[in-house]
C-alpha cells in the first residue's frame, strides 16, 4: 500500500477496501451504518437487536444475559462491550479493535480502552457540549448561521416565561426546547397558560431554556464530516415529522426523504452553504467528524433557520450513505472513518462538494420509522421478517424474499422492511416496530404524507399480531430512542 498521503477518491476507496484493522460499530441495531461492512474490509457490526435472525454475515448478536433495564443507548452499548461473548469476538478477531457508536459516555469510552481499543469519534465530553441545543445556537451565531428568533433563559413559571418572551419581542405562539433529548420528547408547543402547565414539570428547573417564536415551517435534514480538508457536505433532505400513522410523538422525527427535486435549488444551495459554515466552525471547537444539522424552512418566505446540532452519525444517516454520489464516490462515513484512521490524506473539498451539489447524484427514496401508536401495551405473536416486500395491485403488502440490501428494491411496488420488534417482546405506545425503505416519495408536495406511503404503513402494521399481556401490569415506555 502507498506510503504517501491518498490523493483522490479511488486511493481512498483502495484503502478501505484493503483495510486491515477491526473496526466495530456497536449499537441497538446496524440500522444507521448500513452497509459501510460493504465499503470498508473488517468492518462489523455488534447489535443488541438482531433485526436479521441470524442472517446477516457481520452482524453479530449475543446471547441475552440478565441486566438492568436500559434507560438510553449508552447504556445497551455499556452492556455490549462488558459482555462475554463479545469480549471474546474482539479477542479472538485480534487487532487493535477501533469502535464507532450512534451514542456513548465516558465509561463507553472506558470500557474500549479496557478492550485495548479506541473510539473513532470525538471525546464524549465535548459531543455532549456540541450537542446542548443552547450551545448550539451559539456556535451557530459565531459561523454566521440564523437561528429562529430565540431567546435563553431559565423558565421560572408561565408568568416569568411571558415577560421573556415579551422582552426578546417572539410572540406569545412559542416552541420551547430544553438543552438534551430527543425530538418531540424535549420540544413544548406553548400558546397559553394550559400549554404551559401540561410541561410545566419539563421545563421549570431545567435550566435554561431555548424560547423561540413559532413559525410555519418544514423540517429538513442535512448531514455532513468535518476533516482535515475542510467541511464534506452531504445532500439536503425532508424530514417526516409528527405523523399520526407512524409516532404518537408530536414533533417527533418519523422518517425521512432524500430528492433532488424536494426544494428548490436555492434552498438546497443555501443549506449547503450554512452547512460548510456551520463545519468549519465546529473544527475551530475542537470538533471533528460526522455530524447532522436540522434547518427549519419557513414556508412563507423561504428563509432557512437553524434547528438543532447533532453531533454523531443519525437516523438519517442511512438515507445520505446510500446515496447516488455515495456510490459513485464513497458514502460520507467513510470520510469520517478517514479522518480518524490518522492516514494522510489530500482532498480538493470544494471540488467534492460542487460535484455531490449535482442533482444528477441524488436519486429518491424515502424511509418511514413505524412506531406502535395505540395507546395499548401487549406482548408480539408474530412480526413479519426483515427483507423485501412487494405491494399488490389490491394494495396488500405481503413479504417477497430475505435480503438484507435495500438496493435490492427494484421499483415503487416494492420496498426493504428493517424489523425491530420480535415475537417475545412488548408492543407499548412509541415502541419501534422496524424500518420500511422505498423508491420515490413518502409525502405529497404539500408534505403530508401520500397514499402509497399510508398503505405500505397500514400493510406493515396489519402483518403484526400480539396477545393481551397475562397479567394487568404497567409498563413505562423508554425514554430514548434506539434509532
Amino acid at each position: 500500500m502507498s506510503k504517501g498521503p491518498l490523493s483522490n477518491i479511488s486511493e481512498i476507496r483502495r484503502y478501505f477496501h484493503r483495510n486491515e484493522e477491526p473496526i466495530y460499530f456497536v449499537s441497538a441495531t446496524n440500522f444507521n451504518l448500513l452497509g459501510l461492512d460493504e465499503w470498508c474490509k473488517n468492518f462489523k457490526y455488534i447489535c443488541y437487536v438482531d433485526c436479521y435472525d441470524g442472517r446477516h454475515p457481520n452482524v453479530f448478536s449475543p446471547s441475552e444475559q440478565p441486566h438492568a433495564e436500559f434507560q438510553s443507548i449508552e447504556e445497551i452499548n455499556n452492556y455490549l462491550l462488558q459482555h462475554k461473548e463479545v469480549v471474546d469476538l474482539v479477542k479472538r478477531r485480534g487487532g487493535k479493535p477501533r469502535f464507532v457508536f450512534l451514542m456513548f459516555d465516558e465509561e463507553t469510552e472506558r470500557l474500549a480502552k479496557e478492550l485495548g481499543g479506541e473510539v473513532w469519534f470525538p471525546k464524549a465530553k465535548l459531543r455532549t457540549k456540541c450537542d446542548d441545543k443552547i450551545e448550539t445556537v451559539r456556535i451557530g451565531n459565531k459561523a454566521g448561521v440564523p437561528s429562529v428568533p430565540n431567546t435563553l433563559s431559565e423558565i421560572k413559571d408561565y408568568k416569568h416565561l411571558r415577560e421573556v418572551s415579551k422582552k426578546a419581542g417572539i410572540g406569545d405562539d412559542l416552541v420551547l426546547q430544553s438543552a438534551f433529548g430527543d425530538s418531540g420528547h424535549t420540544t413544548f408547543f406553548v400558546k397559553s397558560e394550559a400549554d404551559f402547565r401540561r410541561h410545566e414539570h419539563e421545563i421549570v428547573g431545567e435550566g435554561e431554556i431555548k424560547v423561540m417564536k413559532r413559525i410555519d415551517c418544514m423540517g429538513s435534514v442535512i448531514e455532513a464530516c468535518a476533516t482535515s480538508q475542510g467541511t464534506i457536505v452531504g445532500p439536503l433532505m425532508t424530514e417526516l415529522v409528527g405523523f399520526k400513522d407512524l409516532t404518537p410523538y408530536r414533533g417527533g422525527w418519523c422518517g425521512n426523504e432524500i430528492l433532488a427535486t424536494a426544494f428548490p435549488p436555492g434552498i438546497r444551495q443555501r443549506a449547503r452553504e450554512l452547512t460548510f459554515k456551520f463545519g468549519e466552525q465546529l473544527r475551530k471547537e475542537g470538533y471533528r467528524g460526522y455530524f447532522e444539522l436540522d434547518f427549519l424552512i419557513e414556508k412563507k418566505t423561504g428563509e432557512l433557520y437553524l434547528g438543532e446540532l447533532n453531533p454523531r452519525i443519525t437516523g438519517a444517516s442511512s438515507m445520505t450513505n446510500h446515496a447516488a454520489f455515495a456510490h459513485a464516490d464513497a458514502p460520507l462515513f467513510l470520510f469520517h472513518l478517514l479522518e480518524f484512521s490518522r492516514k494522510k490524506f489530500k482532498l480538493d473539498v470544494d471540488e467534492l462538494n460542487q460535484r455531490w451539489a449535482d442533482p444528477d447524484m441524488i436519486d429518491s427514496w424515502s424511509q418511514m420509522v413505524i412506531k406502535h401508536t395505540d395507546d395499548s401495551v401487549d406482548i408480539l405473536t408474530h412480526a413479519p421478517e426483515t427483507g423485501i416486500y412487494k405491494m399488490l395491485e389490491d394494495g396488500r403488502v405481503v413479504f417477497d424474499r430475505f435480503d438484507y440490501h435495500r438496493r435490492a428494491v427494484e421499483s415503487e411496488n416494492e420496498a426493504f422492511f428493517l424489523r425491530i420488534l420480535k415475537p417475545g417482546e412488548f408492543r407499548y405506545e412509541g415502541a419501534d416496530l422496524g424500518i420500511l425503505v422505498t423508491r420515490g416519495r413518502s409525502m405529497t408536495k404539500g408534505f403530508q404524507l401520500n397514499e402509497r406511503a399510508k398503505k405500505w404503513i397500514h400493510g406493515i402494521k396489519s402483518s403484526f399480531s400480539a396477545k393481551p399481556l397475562p397479567t394487568a401490569r404497567a409498563l413505562s415506555e423508554p425514554a430514548f430512542k434506539v434509532l
